[in-house]
């Protein structure tokens, strides 16, 4: 007696492909997502200059006010948006990669080898009284982030599986040997050199007039982030179902893992050699995102590009405005990691409770 054929078992709701985005979707998100851009940067413009008056500014072009907004504080802006963009998109990109909630450039310390390599290349350069040309420091962080990004891969796996517990731990130990090896070349370079160099990797913003080439290094990674990981969105969506499930959809999630690793460590890297380690602003963001527009990445990406480029150069606002009372100018990377720090460790535990780590 032969068996009966038992047709193939349906998807779930949950393992359904996602429905293709109409046009009218897309123009929304574009324009919503310039809409949080512009209204951020208006907050920052206002904010972040308390002692300049703004109608002068515009209306004079030969007053100081006027050379400040041009020469320092829309320059500032637009780096601090691009910033805020390069960590929102990477953090949302590798926590779908990985399928880690936790994952973040910072936690995983992608930004703790990036800054290992710029500040290599500049300290070594100093010590050989060699001077570097200013596009080898984010050379220099590509390096230091792809390297540090395939151990925490490779030792943060599982026959083959990313575990996020082990990942976890091995982005604090890779942290940890990076801080180390950076007091190692401190304490061998120039007293000058370091100064500058441990003053930019605490995470700050700001032009400097005289290395004009800052500003669009930090465009064009934020440019190279969108550009790389957009058009694998769709492709993030289906590897959120399961290797096995992508796999059978035609996906081929190693391949991707390895072409998204790769194109993500050199926005990455340019972004914290410009400057340095702004923490949590790729955690953070993805998941309030998440939170109220949900989990696709048609969605999740470009808007978490949007209100990433919000938390940062809103962030560093707040840091303007408090200079004055303060007497002082705290490093941006300071204010995001007090907003990242407790609820990185909210998720952790929740994470603990339910059994996911």
């Amino acid at each position: 007696m032969t068996a009966r054929h038992q047709p193939p078992r349906a998807m779930t709701a949950r393992q359904q492909p996602p429905r293709a985005m109409t046009a009218r979707h897309q123009l929304a998100l574009a324009l919503g997502g310039a809409a949080v851009i512009a209204l951020a940067g208006l907050i920052a413009l206002v904010v972040g200059m308390p002692t300049v008056d703004l109608g002068v500014a515009l209306s004079d072009p030969t007053s100081w006010q006027h050379q400040a907004l041009i020469s320092l504080q829309l320059p500032r802006i637009a780096q601090g948006l691009a910033v805020g963009a390069v960590l929102g998109v990477s953090g949302a990109a590798l926590q779908g990669l990985l399928r880690n909630p936790l994952a973040d450039p910072y936690v995983l310390g992608v930004s703790g080898g990036a800054a290992l390599g710029s500040a290599s290349v500049s300290l070594v350069a100093s010590a050989l009284t060699l001077s570097a040309p200013l596009v080898v420091e984010p050379l220099g962080g590509f390096v230091g982030a792809f390297v540090a990004l395939l151990v925490v891969i490779s030792l943060g796996s599982e026959r083959g599986v990313p575990s996020p517990l082990r990942m976890l731990l091995v982005g604090v130990v890779v942290n940890a040997l990076a801080g180390a090896l950076l007091m190692v070349l401190a304490s061998l370079g120039d007293p000058t050199t370091v100064q500058r160099t441990l003053v930019r990797l605490m995470g700050t913003l700001g032009a400097d007039p005289a290395e004009p080439l800052l500003v669009p290094i930090v465009v064009i990674a934020a440019l190279v982030a969108l550009v790389s990981v957009v058009p694998h969105t769709l492709a993030l969506n289906l590897l959120a179902l399961g290797d096995d499930t992508a796999k059978s959809l035609g996906l081929e999630p190693d391949r991707l893992r390895r072409r998204l690793f790769v194109l993500l460590s050199l926005p990455v890297g340019a972004v914290v050699a410009v400057t340095g380690l702004i923490g949590f602003a790729g955690l953070v963001v993805p998941h309030a995102v998440r939170l109220v527009f949900g989990p696709d990445h048609r969605r999740l990406v470009p808007l978490s590009a949007a209100f990433g480029a919000a938390f940062v150069v809103l962030a560093d606002a707040l840091v303007s405005a408090l200079a004055s009372p303060l007497g002082t100018e705290l490093p941006v990377g300071v204010v995001t990691a007090l907003v990242g720090g407790p609820i990185f460790l909210m998720l952790l535990r929740v994470r603990l409770r339910g059994g996911a780590l």
